[in-house]
This record gives structure tokens, C-alpha cells and sequence, in this order.
């Protein structure tokens, strides 16, 4: 007896896509088979040419709560998630207040998330100059890594940390086998890119896109790779927008080394040739580059270089992102896209002629591995926790504010056609979004290591 079967044509199964029904049980997926000839408690669903496809995973996701929820909050970033096909995502630990460097934070983090979530959600812990004492601790909480900053986070309560730090922190991430997540900056050269500085061209890209080089990216990367070797602590590259860097991280990859590399959506979808000066919806850092940039990004993904893709959804209020004033180099530096993630990276893959395959490897898959859910998460398998989005690979529709369900509409996908509708999400068996209309609220768990 099953609770729920669901058959198709296209189930994305590691395997490839196939004809299949997918049985569940008590949450979990209890087998696949080819035909339905078993008896269920509940109900059956053919999805027909729907395709079926595990629950996506985003593990970088700034969510702001507790202290900044007026910038977002578990409510609404996990119900714009679940309307996008993800069914877990991991907290980053640095725009809450307080940040969540430790183990006292992390306990204020746990108690505003309970309640409040559509879909599983995990916790990074942060890593600042002089909190190594706390690592341990965090470890014990639960958290299921860490994350670091080599340059300035914009949050002063999270300053970034130097070699000096990091030498001190790995030694002892490592030791609990977690990953060390870091954004890879290293400021370098004259202070006249500070932001602010009150120079006429502001509100130029192109003088936002000069301000932060890709050589600030590949050194940062350099020290990261040459860390990793010497400590075998587990090194993750978030966000990755700088092609310079490809050749030493497969280099460090072809050593064996344990280090990982993200990318995110507006890097793919987006080049820096085409973005209109004055339009802060744009700013993210690292930024946007060129279009060159951002094939060779696409040609390292598809290789393999690097491993998956992930949002880096981080919003803020209308005020913040400078809009009234078009100043790229004033304006807070993040890219709201959560409930994007799907139709944005299909998008920009169908043009390349990338199959649906890729989509359950780069956003199921492959981020499982980061946070160390590979085991119950990322694929339709038997013994996975039936996380399912059903979506409509060939749907088109176009982006508008009422659309999307994160506290800020601002974002610069507004008005994009994008391919790929979400038609139905589950969370352990259970369906919570179903053609725009959230059917069950509050399914999603805590998950701690």
C-alpha cells in the first residue's frame, strides 16, 4: 500500500529521463517502477509530458531574519522557494541580526525560523575575526558549514576575515568534515572605487564592473586553493563570476583537492554588454561581467569545473537599492531571484541546447553534496525523501511583481520571458504548491547535521 503514485513520460530520474511511476511512502520515495499495477492509499497523478524532477536545492540564501526582516524573512523567502520547485535551501549566516557567528545567534536563528517554513531549511554559521572559539559549538548546534568573507560583507557585524583568521578556523571546520564557504575578493589597488566616493559616473555599469576586478576574484581564489592543500579543510567558491580563475580551480580539482565551485543565475543569463547604467536592480558582487566572461563560466559548468548553481538570492528594501538615484556604487549589493531559479537557468540553457538533465544535476544534484544531504535529497531514487517540483519545460511566461511571492519585487528579471512554469511542488509526499495556490503552509523542517 502507497500513499501517492505518480507517473509520466518524462521522470527525471538519475538514470535520465523516463516513462516511470514513482511510488510513495510515509514521505519517501518507495520505488520506481514502470508501469502502476500496485495499490495506493491515497490518490494517483499523470503528469502526462510534465516533467518530474527533484525538489531543487539552493544552499545560498540570505533570508535576513531575525533583526532585518524588513529586507525578507523565513514567511515569505521559503513561500517564494516552494513556488519556484525548492523544497530546501541553507540560511547564509551574515545579514540576521544577530549574525549568526554564535552558538547564542544560531539559538535566536532556530527559535524565529520555527513556524515559518514552507520547505527544509538548514543554517551556515559565520566565521569573523576571533570567533574560533564558537566553531565548535556551532558544529555541535548543527550548522552545516561555514561561511567567510575576504572582503567587506556590507554588514559591519560581519567583517571579513584575513589568511591570519583562516588559518586559525580551518584546522578546526576541518576536523568536523564541513565545508568553509567563501566569497572570494581580495580588494587590491586605490581606494577611489570606494563606494560613495562621488564620482560623476556612479551610475555607470561599466564603472561599477571596473571597480571590482576579476584579478580581486583569482587572487582570492589562489590563496583559497593554496588554504585548502595545506589544511584538507573543505573549500567551497561562492558565487564564481570570473573566468580567470577556471584554470586553477580545475588544476586544484585534478590534485584531488576537497573544493567546490558555485555560480549563480545572473551570470548565466546576464551579460555586463547589455545592462543600462542607473539600473541598481543589476548590482551584485561580484558583478555581472561580460559576455565572453560568461560563456567560458557556461563551458566550466558544463565540464564540470564548476559543480552546480545556486540563487545567491539576497533582497533589500527599494531605499537601499538606491533606486530614486541610479548609484550603482551606493546601492546594497544583491540580486533577488529565488523563486526564479528554474526558469531563468533553463532559459538561458535551452539556447545552448543543454538538456533537461542538466537542470537536475546543476539545482537537485550536485548542491545535495554541499551540505552533506547527498544521501536523502537531489534525486528520484529509492529512499529519497519525496521532494518533487512538476514543471512545463516549454511554458513560457513573463515576469511581473504580483508574480513572485519574496518581500521585494525588485529584481531584474521584471519583464523577462522565461521558459519553464512550476506547476506543482512537494515536500515529502505532501503537495504544498499547486497551480499558484499553497496548499499546505508550514511542512518545511529544521535541518541540522
Amino acid at each position: 500500500m502507497f500513499d501517492l503514485a505518480i507517473s509520466g513520460n518524462n521522470i527525471l530520474t538519475p538514470d535520465g529521463l523516463k516513462k516511470a511511476v514513482v511510488l510513495v511512502k510515509n514521505g519517501a520515495i518507495a520505488d520506481i517502477v514502470p508501469n502502476l499495477d500496485v495499490e495506493i492509499n491515497s490518490h494517483a497523478i499523470n503528469i502526462h509530458d510534465q516533467v518530474l524532477m527533484p525538489g531543487i536545492i539552493d544552499p545560498h540564501v540570505h533570508i535576513n531574519e531575525p533583526g532585518r526582516t524588513a529586507w525578507e524573512g523565513f514567511a515569505t523567502a521559503t513561500r517564494s522557494a516552494a513556488a519556484g520547485g525548492i523544497t530546501t535551501l541553507v540560511d547564509m549566516p551574515l545579514n540576521s541580526s544577530p549574525v549568526t557567528t554564535t552558538a547564542a545567534a544560531f539559538d535566536e536563528k532556530i527559535k524565529a525560523a520555527n513556524g515559518q517554513l514552507q520547505i527544509d531549511c538548514g543554517f551556515w554559521g559565520g566565521i569573523i575575526p576571533g570567533n574560533e572559539s564558537e566553531i565548535k559549538k556551532l558544529a555541535d548546534k548543527g550548522v552545516l558549514g561555514f561561511k567567510a568573507f575576504l572582503t567587506h560583507s556590507g554588514i559591519d557585524e560581519f567583517p571579513n576575515v584575513t589568511e591570519a583568521d583562516l588559518r586559525k578556523a580551518m584546522p578546526l571546520i576541518a576536523k568536523h568534515d564541513l565545508p568553509l564557504l567563501v566569497h572570494c575578493e581580495l580588494e587590491a589597488g586605490s581606494s577611489k572605487w570606494a563606494e560613495g566616493s562621488g564620482d560623476t559616473n556612479e551610475g555607470s555599469y561599466q564603472y561599477y564592473l571596473s571597480s571590482r576586478p576579476k584579478k580581486w576574484e583569482d587572487d582570492a581564489i589562489a590563496l583559497m586553493i593554496k588554504l585548502c592543500e595545506e589544511f584538507q579543510c573543505r573549500v567551497h567558491i561562492v558565487h564564481l563570476s570570473s573566468a580567470g580563475s577556471i584554470e586553477q580551480l580545475r588544476q586544484a580539482k585534478e590534485k584531488g583537492l576537497p573544493i567546490t565551485v558555485e555560480t549563480a543565475q545572473h551570470y548565466l543569463y546576464f551579460n555586463a554588454e547589455e545592462i543600462p547604467d542607473a539600473q541598481t536592480a543589476f548590482k551584485c558582487a561580484p558583478p555581472i561581467r561580460e559576455n565572453d566572461n560568461n560563456e567560458q563560466l557556461w563551458n566550466a559548468l558544463k565540464e564540470g569545473i564548476i559543480d552546480f548553481v545556486a540563487t545567491d538570492h539576497s533582497p533589500a528594501p527599494p531605499e537601499m537599492k538606491e533606486t530614486a538615484s541610479g548609484n550603482l556604487m551606493k546601492a546594497w549589493g544583491g540580486i533577488a531571484s529565488l523563486q526564479l531559479a528554474l526558469p531563468v537557468l533553463w532559459t538561458a540553457a535551452r539556447k545552448r541546447n543543454i538538456p533537461l538533465t542538466s537542470m537536475a544535476k546543476w539545482l537537485c544534484e550536485k548542491p545535495a553534496h554541499l551540505p552533506g544531504l547527498q544521501k536523502s535529497k537531489g534525486r528520484i531514487a529509492k529512499g529519497y525523501d519525496a521532494d518533487f517540483v512538476i514543471w512545463n519545460p516549454h511554458s513560457p511566461f513573463r515576469v511581473t511583481g504580483p508574480q513572485l511571492y519574496h518581500k521585494h519585487k525588485m529584481t531584474p528579471y521584471l519583464n523577462e520571458e522565461l521558459y519553464g512554469v512550476t506547476e506543482q511542488t512537494f515536500l515529502q509526499g505532501t503537495c504544498i504548491f499547486d497551480h499558484g495556490i499553497f496548499t499546505k503552509l508550514n511542512k518545511g523542517k529544521i535541518i541540522t547535521r
